[in-house]
């Protein structure tokens, strides 16, 4: 199947293109801003399905909307119909399209060539009224605050906000991406207008204030809430502006003679990451929780956790090493220690499921 990009190098493009090669049963014909007529037209007779992103939103002149929108658009339209074929489009149109401004008009005027294409040969035709795209490869200082912020904040520029309150729409482009791959799948799908989902609502000041949080957690440690929804895709369209001399960054580092311990990563609301190591026959711990816990996991070197029941004095004990993976888990109300009983420095990651608090740690120490 072939199927041709236009604006292919753009940011939606770029994304587009990329995972449509990842399908690994699709040519992609790509076309953009240095492409011939000739180029365009060659495409436009190989094409089996047409993604149509190319456009214009940032002219010299208002006149060049309707160059670069309606008349392109009504131009390969009408080399379609020319050539007598009834290829599949998916059109990226603008929330703006019902609006009175020049960029609105001519995004409708190009729907309008195209719904009329679309019943000139029978062809489908899919139009996304798509807000504001944010993700990787989106040019910074152009058109997007999402790239402005996140470029300027991940090379420690400064930003500019003129209105903290201006409200904001905004869609991932891996969403976008996902919607255009599922129309090219899909045998039933019906010509008009389509959505993309979900949409995010937000405001200038939080959207900039959320950003400078992702950068400051390098240094408090503590992540925002980034697995899912709108900060998933913000932090991850965040970290792809990072200049690679930022691609890494120092944490502390605690030492004394029983071996190293670092903080890696803290939650707001699911604990804290952690490693240590500990030298040949040191012990570590000699405390217990009531409400803490935690989970231990040797990587390297044997250990030794020793248990007691601060109520019946029972005692346990496990044994462990870095040759089978396996959880440790403490439990409140138990004491616990782990002793390196291997003749080599121990590693161990440790995972408390509250970040230590210094003003009410629940580390009670175990008198001898």
């Amino acid at each position: 199947m072939r199927v041709l990009v236009t604006g292919a190098n753009g940011f939606l493009g770029k994304n587009l293109c990329l995972q449509l090669k990842e399908l690994g049963t699709i040519e992609v014909l790509q076309i953009t801003r240095e492409s011939s007529e000739l180029e365009l037209e060659s495409a436009l007779n190989q094409a089996d399905f047409i993604f149509h992103l190319a456009g214009v939103n940032r002219p010299q002149n208002p006149d060049e909307f309707q160059v670069g929108n309606a008349i392109a658009t009504q131009s390969i339209c009408n080399s379609l119909i020319a050539s007598n074929r009834a290829v599949p489009i998916v059109y990226t149109s603008s929330i703006q399209a019902l609006l009175n401004n020049a960029y609105g008009s001519s995004k409708l005027a190009a729907e309008d060539a195209l719904n009329a294409y679309s019943k000139a040969c029978g062809a489908k035709v899919f139009i996304y009224r798509l807000p504001n795209i944010f993700g990787k490869w989106c040019k910074p200082n152009y058109n997007s605050a999402v790239a402005t912020f996140c470029h300027n904040v991940a090379s420690g520029l400064p930003i500019k906000i003129n209105d903290p309150a201006a409200e904001l729409k905004l869609v991932y482009v891996d969403d976008v991406i996902s919607a255009f791959l599922s129309v090219i799948q899909s045998t039933n799908l019906q010509s008009g207008l389509q959505e993309v989902s979900p949409i995010y609502s937000t405001n200038v000041g939080s959207l900039a204030a959320q950003i400078e949080l992702f950068k400051d957690s390098r240094n408090t440690l503590v992540t925002e809430r980034v697995g899912s929804g709108f900060l998933r895709a913000l932090y991850s369209t965040y970290v792809s502006y990072l200049p690679t001399d930022k691609f890494s960054y120092e944490i502390p580092k605690y030492a004394d003679q029983r071996g190293e311990f670092v903080e890696m990563l803290k939650t707001q609301d699911s604990g804290q990451f952690s490693f240590f190591t500990a030298f040949p026959g040191i012990t570590r711990g000699g405390h217990y929780h009531h409400s803490k816990t935690e989970k231990f996991l040797v990587i390297r070197g044997k250990a030794r956790f020793g248990f007691r029941n601060m109520l019946s004095d029972e005692k346990h004990e496990i044994i462990t090493d870095g040759t089978k993976p396996e959880i440790v888990e403490t439990v409140p109300g138990w004491t616990h220690d782990i002793t390196n009983v291997g003749e080599d420095e121990m590693i161990v990651m440790l995972w408390a499921n509250e970040i230590f608090d210094r003003e009410k740690p629940d580390t009670i120490a175990e008198k001898v």
